[in-house]
């Protein structure tokens, strides 16, 4: 496996994001299930969330960085503990996985922007999934907002619902799309046109979270998931298909 190396440093300030980690596990919960496959796992900061709200009976953190994959590997520990659910942190990607694992839902939060060919990773992860499984991804929205920040942390692009539904793998039916954090759009636009800071503050990450991510719980449910700072979409492969 050629080395990697992550190049953001937003994973500490964003770890204090309670509200939106809860949110999270809410909004993604309803779609994990059986052994999950979560893709650039990092610190383990969604794995934690989630491992306390979704029907979950094996985790899979996968990281390809190996400093982060130390540090994920010292927290599986804790989080299996906690959880009472198995969970193993694997330092790699989706070609480094055995040629027969398949899992019940592949998980992508806030990484595939981080992939340069994000057509052929969706389609790889796809051919992971157990029949009836579930492909998720979340991703920053709006490629108008993309930013110094955007760029600082080695994002190739932003997504909106059209650019997301276009590298969609063959094969698998979509279940759900649809934005999130209508009001943290504000503190993007923000941080576009007048902020233009390489990382947020961790003031700012305060504010966006005690504040922001309340109101978009509110707002989005209004809106019904038409406009926001992030995108969901979750694909779904059929009961008796095998990828």
């Amino acid at each position: 496996m050629a080395e990697f190396a992550y190049v953001g440093g937003e994973l500490e300030l964003f770890a204090a994001a309670h509200h939106w980690k809860r949110r999270l596990a809410r909004e993604l919960a309803p779609h994990l299930g059986g052994h999950v496959l979560e893709v650039g796992a990092g610190l383990g900061g969604t794995s934690a969330g989630l491992l306390t709200e979704a029907k979950v009976t094996e985790w899979t953190a996968l990281e390809p960085d190996a400093a982060l994959f130390a540090r994920l590997q010292q927290a599986s520990g804790e989080l299996a503990r906690r959880s009472g659910i198995p969970v193993r942190a694997r330092n790699g990607t989706l070609a480094t996985l055995a040629p027969g694992e398949r899992f019940d839902a592949v998980l992508y939060v806030d990484v595939l922007e981080h992939i340069e060919d994000d057509r052929g990773e969706l389609a790889r992860a796809a051919e992971r999934l157990a029949p009836g499984g579930r492909l998720i991804v979340l991703a920053p929205a709006h490629q108008s907002l993309y930013s110094e920040f955007d760029r600082r942390i080695g994002h190739f692009r932003r997504y909106d619902r059209a650019s997301l539904r276009a590298v969609a793998p063959a094969g698998l039916v979509l279940a759900q799309l649809a934005y999130l954090d209508s009001v943290g759009w504000l503190a993007s636009l923000g941080n576009r046109l007048l902020l233009r800071r390489a990382l947020p503050t961790p003031a700012q990450i305060r504010l966006w979270d005690g504040v922001m991510v309340p109101l978009s719980g509110v707002l989005d449910r209004v809106l019904c998931g038409r406009f926001g700072k992030s995108v969901l979409a979750v694909w779904r492969r059929s009961s008796g298909e095998r990828g």
